[in-house]
């Protein structure tokens, strides 16, 4: 039986940090995502609302294997 790798693409948020928010994501997926293989983080962006930094924001790309 052949395996396969897919990619998704997803984002998170933190108040507090980049890296809260890496992990915020990193465990969303793990809760839904079964066999996670790696996790790329593709862009970070900083949320602003009337001028201020109301938090972080992570864009994940995350690999999982598939069975044929």
């Amino acid at each position: 039986m052949a395996t396969y790798a897919k990619t998704i693409e997803m984002s998170a948020e933190s108040p507090n940090n980049f890296d809260d928010a890496i992990e915020a994501g990193v465990q969303r997926a793990n809760d839904t995502i079964e066999h996670i293989s790696n996790v790329w983080v593709k862009d970070q962006e900083v949320i602003v609302e009337n001028g201020t930094m109301t938090g972080y924001r992570a864009h994940l790309k995350v690999t999982f294997q598939t069975k044929d």
